[in-house]
């Protein structure tokens, strides 16, 4: 494996096809992102168009990890909270490449996920992951909190319900003066 680089994804045919391969992969190896087996090219295809043009009107990041010309993992940061919430941000879709697990392209996503986030002026982070073959060592590690478990969340990509294991994290610097945000 090269020199991976991260960087935010714009709506480009290649970068398209790639993402759409990625997500079909993920979902055919039980990767819990929504989506079930076998995923159809129009759906997926449909997913990253729709992500990618809400990161175009800022709503959300979708960065990717290349090696080389490949892209070979993802992870979105959904930053359009709602009015209440201005200072946090949600980690979704994070995806490696079956041929690139375990070599440290997750952990690079998420620390510029985080590093964004920071960037956005974000104080909280949180996520879910699945309970049964999910990344939530990955995200102990990264130094997030599991608040709970939720029981029979969603379907399994292959079938059977998993639950889910939600975490957060506190970034940057907390600014948790009421007086803060506007009114």
């Amino acid at each position: 494996m090269g020199s991976i680089e991260i960087k935010a994804l714009t709506q480009t045919a290649e970068t398209h096809a790639m993402l759409v391969d990625m997500l079909i992969e993920t979902v055919a190896a039980g990767g819990s992102v929504s989506f079930m087996h076998p995923l159809a090219l129009g759906a997926a295809g449909a997913f990253w168009r729709k992500s990618l043009i809400a990161a175009a009107r800022g709503e959300r990041a979708v960065l990717g990890a290349w090696d080389g010309e490949a892209l070979v993992g993802t992870v979105t940061l959904l930053l359009d909270c709602p009015p209440n919430q201005p200072h946090r941000a949600e980690i979704a879709k994070l995806m490696t490449r079956v041929d690139h697990r375990g070599k440290g392209v997750a952990t690079r996503l998420m620390r510029a996920a985080e590093s964004l986030a920071v960037e956005k002026g974000r104080t909280l982070l949180v996520l879910d992951t699945a309970t049964e073959e999910g990344a939530s060592s990955l995200y102990e590690r990264l130094g997030f909190t599991l608040a709970g478990e939720i029981p029979d969340y969603a379907l399994k990509p292959h079938g059977g319900l998993t639950g889910t294991l939600i975490y957060w994290k506190r970034i940057g610097q907390c600014r948790c003066s009421p007086n803060f945000y506007p009114a």
